[in-house]
């Protein structure tokens, strides 16, 4: 089995790469939890599973010192079945939207938001 969401930078592989990484979540986020949102969509080879992920940052992540925000990220997982078990799993979510809730980025359409567009070379756009 493997996992992929646009936070990590390679697949991950075996239920200990995906252990590892959901424990250095729980550590960031210890109240952390994943609700669902709907109801799950299979043909019988893939499934797909809309859901959100609730929780405060209390501990560094990644580099990122704790900001004490609760986050909630919607996010839908995207399965490919093989002989009835998970064989790749992805998660898709906004991760800028992430960023914003958090604190790390500007909200789009605010000054620091225009700056930052500004400095990636889009130029000044109207408000």
């Amino acid at each position: 089995m493997h996992f992929e969401d646009p936070l990590v930078e390679e697949p991950l592989q075996g239920a200990d790469a995906i252990a590892a990484r959901a424990q250095l979540l729980w550590a960031a986020f210890p109240d952390l939890r994943l609700n669902p949102t709907g109801p799950r969509l299979t043909d019988g080879r893939h499934v797909s599973a809309p859901a959100k992920l609730l929780g405060t940052h209390r501990e560094p992540l990644a580099g990122l010192a704790a900001t004490n925000r609760f986050l909630v990220v919607h996010v839908v997982f995207f399965a490919e079945l093989r002989e009835g078990r998970l064989f790749r799993v992805r998660a898709f979510f906004d991760a800028y939207g992430a960023a914003v809730a958090l604190g790390v980025l500007p909200k789009p359409g605010t000054l620091g938001g225009r700056a930052l567009l500004l400095l990636r070379g889009f130029g000044l756009r109207p408000a």
